[in-house]
């Protein structure tokens, strides 16, 4: 079966942000001047994935705005003659057919997932994770879903971290089926370094065949009674093979504070029209620093 959808959840919290992220879902940070979401929402749409399932909550409407018509703006831009703003408010109306399915209690990505069921129906689909912006992204999905192509198997992207930092992360054990190929054979939810079975963490990409839905239901609540989507993959494995794509390029985790600000850095010495201004002040910071 070919992949139409992508499920992204989006209805968290973001507790770490407080208090910005009181009126402003943590996916609508900006990195300088593109939200995180829309990086997500262009890797998608360049690998050829139009449908959107966004599992929202009930302070998400900014995303949901952000990806409709504003009239009102686009007329006040072509009356200031701001055409390529205009070009760019425009694109961003138009790029995705999105579906909007509520998670009315936040129970888990795992619950996240689930409650995109009937939106997705008996059909394998994408999840990407709405904090994890992917170097090549549109890339590493379209690898993926040629690999769940050929295999006919949930597929889960997996990276390699320090070992010091694998209890942020669902952690797993694969085996190699064949030349260049893995099964995963187990998954840690965020074990410590110590209990840790590999250094190949889950980075937020998984393309999961319909069964995941009858897991995800099996799957019982664990720590703050919050349903694991780790959980359900472990359950998964029981029922049919997992394979593992490993991400090979960089990985831009903003789900902290710290890491949000490392990558809006590393994507701003990147850009031309900043990159310049942005090197100098950061020398002349350090200079004064050192004085």
């Amino acid at each position: 079966m070919s992949i139409r959808k992508a499920v992204l959840p989006v209805a968290g919290w973001g507790t770490r942000f407080l208090p910005a992220t009181k009126a402003m879902p943590k996916e609508m940070l900006p990195i300088i001047d593109k939200p995180i979401i829309q990086f997500i929402v262009e890797e998608f749409i360049d690998a050829g994935i139009e449908n959107l399932i966004f599992v929202t909550g009930k302070h998400k409407k900014s995303i949901e705005n952000h990806f409709d018509v504003n009239e009102s703006l686009e007329k006040h831009l072509t009356e200031s003659g701001k055409d390529d703003l205009l070009y760019q408010i425009r694109r961003i109306s138009h790029m995705v057919n999105p579906i909007y399915v509520r998670q009315k209690e936040q129970l888990g990505l795992g619950h996240a997932v689930l409650t995109a069921e009937a939106a997705v129906g008996n059909e394998p689909f994408v999840v990407a994770l709405g904090d994890i912006i992917l170097e090549n992204g549109e890339g590493h999905i379209r690898n993926m879903i040629d690999m769940f192509s050929r295999f006919g198997g949930s597929v889960i992207a997996l990276f390699e971290v320090e070992p010091e930092t694998v209890s942020k992360y669902g952690v797993a054990v694969v085996k190699e089926k064949e030349n260049g190929v893995f099964k995963i054979e187990d998954v840690v939810e965020k074990p410590s370094p110590e209990e840790a079975p590999s250094n190949l963490a889950i980075v937020g990409r998984y393309v999961f065949t319909p069964s995941i839905f009858d897991t995800l239901k099996s799957t019982k609540p664990g720590k703050g009674g919050e349903v694991q989507l780790t959980d359900a993959i472990k359950l998964l494995l029981e029922r049919e093979e997992v394979y593992a794509y490993k991400v090979d390029g960089k990985v831009y985790d903003t789900g902290t504070p710290i890491d949000y600000l490392k990558t809006v850095v590393e994507f701003a010495l990147r850009r031309e029209d900043v990159s310049e201004e942005l090197t100098g002040f950061i020398q002349s910071v350090f200079s004064k620093q050192n004085l």
